[in-house]
């Protein structure tokens, strides 16, 4: 079975809202949550999400905050959740105080893409060992075999495969991408294969897990979060018609 792993901004369409947007997730029949710490500036984002991170933080939205909502649900959530972000927030939160913070309040891991594996080996490698908290990793078209099996070593959890080079949510990224998916493929990697960016519907997610362990589905959720008063409703039909 594919995994589905959801993405969305905590802190919108409202900010009290990240818990019951977790449970929904889970409910709904997602194998994975990616949650996105809001940051003034997102430059790997598209304009969907970069909306979404305004949205955030105009309501409020705070580390410190989504920790405690993450605790509150802590024992219902069975799933893995994942923090993904930027590298600043979490540097001024303190890196070690934030991994502390990730294990109590039932993080399993993190994706922090601008966070250079160089610096990832000297300087953070171990704090996350010490809390068990898995890292991702992300790879593109462009990057070499050799570069993807160093990423992949340096990675738990799963490896995250960038659709296409662009931003999330970009409607010209190229989904069905057949040497890049099959190059993937053939490597003997130690960590799953999740595709994202650009994944819209059931169709984009079986075509783009063929030779792949999962898509994580981003931009169209949110946007669901952000454009419909009857948002629950919406995103639990969404997440049934890719599981369908």
């Amino acid at each position: 079975m594919k995994k589905l792993n959801i993405y969305f901004t905590a802190g919108i369409p409202e900010l009290e809202n990240t818990a019951e947007i977790i449970q929904l997730i889970q409910d709904s029949g997602a194998e994975m949550i990616e949650i996105g710490m809001p940051y003034s500036d997102p430059v790997a984002d598209g304009p969907v999400i970069q909306q979404a991170h305004e949205l955030a933080l105009k309501n409020g939205m705070t580390i410190e905050k989504l920790f405690s909502q993450l605790k509150s649900i802590r024992n219902e959530i069975k799933i893995p959740l994942i923090l993904m972000g930027y590298i600043n927030p979490v540097l001024r939160f303190g890196f070690e105080e934030f991994c502390a913070a990730c294990s109590e309040s039932g993080v399993s891991g993190l994706i922090i893409p601008d966070l250079p594996p160089i610096e990832f080996e000297k300087n953070y490698q171990k704090v996350l060992a010490k809390y068990h908290l898995n890292f991702t990793f992300l790879v593109t078209p462009e990057t070499s075999d050799e570069r993807i099996l160093y990423l992949d070593s340096l990675s738990s959890g799963f490896l995250y495969a960038v659709s296409s080079s662009s931003t999330t949510g970009n409607d010209q990224a190229v989904l069905k991408n057949e040497e890049y998916l099959s190059r993937l493929a053939s490597l003997t990697l130690k960590n799953p294969v999740m595709i994202g960016f650009g994944i819209k519907s059931k169709e984009d997610f079986e075509n783009v897990t063929e030779k792949a362990d999962g898509g994580i589905i981003g931009t169209a959720f949110v946007n669901i979060l952000l454009q419909n008063r009857d948002w629950k409703i919406k995103a639990i039909d969404f997440i049934h018609s890719i599981k369908a």
